[in-house]
């Protein structure tokens, strides 16, 4: 039975400005109709009955397009002790995410057609999630020569980063941007001034001072943030800038934007949830880059989603093993694994005022598929039947023994949430329930 129809539930899609109670209905992995009693009406045939359908009804669920994580790291190949392709696409669906976009940071780096077709055959065989890979922009991630554009669009890759290593070489960002700007594809651009943060392992304030850790001050941000808008606004090309962090960089952002520079961004949940206090205790699951950051930068970001300067949250999932992460402070690897907890977490921006249920869905869905240009993030007749359904009432605890990621590297673990995904459907097929 390739029909179902989902009952009842309350549809936000804000890219028809849908916001009500409806019933979905899907065929052959296509959303084929939505409206009020849609299986009374006869939409395929005049001989429809409830028998040709597997029907749920979500009375009180809310239903929205397929969440989308634009920047998430799969660790495969070359890592696969910390996270699979398999294990990662489970965590996704676990967390609501029908789809997600992963990081060049393997070993090797994805920066030729070998690794992109590796990644997406391997994501097939799991048939889980869509994975979209994002292609380094300079070979090895090394700053030096750029990678084969053409031949990584054409392999599958969606983006360029070199993810956690800025690109340097000022004059090898605006060849990138031209380059990806032809091609319509983005630049995605981890915006740190190496020379800035170098040695730091925490974000430069009190905490820092009181830990006796070398920090990392948030000017390290908002330098390479300027800059690649420069770029960006000068060269006329697309930029998107990911984690953002402080609230210079939110302010540049939102000035450039108002200027009309063509300027995306980013922030995730750990940067609207926590501060720098998180890592008092030395607690290595608080240790993630860019750092945790004052109360101060917690607010800007707040503002920046609130007024549209940031248009997209990403869990930025960093999976890592024990071993990584039970060691000194300033030896534990950097990262949060945050695909399971991204949805609940962002939620509290809804229960809290900052943003609206259709908002919220807009930067976690609706918009990573524009930045990005998939043809996702919508509940259209016709579209692929990618679906989230949320429960936002549902309260649970992290636990790590719950958790599908073979990451437990969460600073959120043992907290209380509320909201969470009860259903995800790809390509009209159930993957979570």
């Amino acid at each position: 039975m390739d029909k179902l129809l989902l009952r009842g539930g309350r549809i936000i899609d804000p890219s028809q400005n849908i916001d009500s109670e409806m019933d979905l209905l899907i065929e052959g992995g296509k959303i084929a109709a939505l409206g009020k009693d849609i299986y009374r009406s006869g939409v395929d045939s005049p001989k429809t009955s409830l028998a040709d359908f597997k029907i749920i009804d979500l009375q009180g669920m809310v239903v929205a397009p397929g969440l989308i994580d634009m920047h998430t790291h799969l660790r495969e190949p070359g890592f696969e002790y910390r996270e699979t392709i398999r294990t990662g696409s489970e965590a996704a669906s676990h967390g609501g995410f029908t789809s997600v976009a992963c990081m060049p940071n393997t070993r090797p780096v994805n920066d030729n057609r070998s690794v992109t077709e590796f990644i997406i055959r391997r994501a097939a065989e799991c048939n889980l999630i869509n994975v979209y890979p994002i292609a380094a922009i300079s070979r090895g991630s090394e700053g030096v020569t750029l990678t084969e554009f053409m031949d990584l669009k054409d392999a599958g890759a969606v983006a360029f980063s070199d993810d956690g290593k800025p690109v340097t070489n000022s004059a090898l960002m605006r060849r990138a941007l031209e380059y990806a700007s032809s091609l319509d594809m983005p630049i995605i651009s981890h915006c740190e001034d190496v020379g800035l943060s170098a040695g730091g392992t925490i974000n430069e304030g009190l905490v820092s001072t009181e830990l006796g850790l070398a920090g990392i001050p948030a000017m390290a941000e908002d330098v390479m943030v300027a800059r690649d808008i420069l770029i960006s606004e000068f060269t006329g090309t697309v930029l998107h800038i990911a984690h953002v962090s402080t609230a210079g960089a939110v302010r540049l952002i939102r000035d450039a934007r108002a200027r009309g520079v063509k300027v995306t961004a980013e922030t995730a949940p750990h940067y609207f949830s926590l501060t720098d206090e998180a890592a008092k205790e030395f607690d290595t699951n608080a240790k993630v880059y860019p750092p945790l950051r004052s109360m101060e930068d917690v607010m800007a970001i707040k503002e920046g989603l609130r007024d549209g300067a940031i248009a997209a949250i990403a869990s930025d999932h960093a999976p890592h093993a024990i071993t990584d992460k039970e060691v000194e402070f300033e030896y534990a690897a950097s990262g949060i694994a945050g695909l399971e907890t991204a949805l609940a977490l962002s939620l509290k921006l809804v229960t809290d005022g900052i943003l609206t249920l259709n908002q919220l869905i807009e930067k976690m869905s609706t918009n990573p598929a524009r930045i990005l240009h998939l043809a996702k993030g919508t509940l259209r007749v016709g579209a692929d039947a990618d679906i989230t359904v949320v429960d936002p009432e549902k309260v649970w605890t992290v636990d790590p023994q719950g958790l599908r990621s073979k990451g437990k590297n969460s600073p959120f673990l043992g907290w209380t949430l509320k909201g969470k995904a009860i259903l995800t459907i790809v390509g009209g097929e159930i993957k979570h329930q």
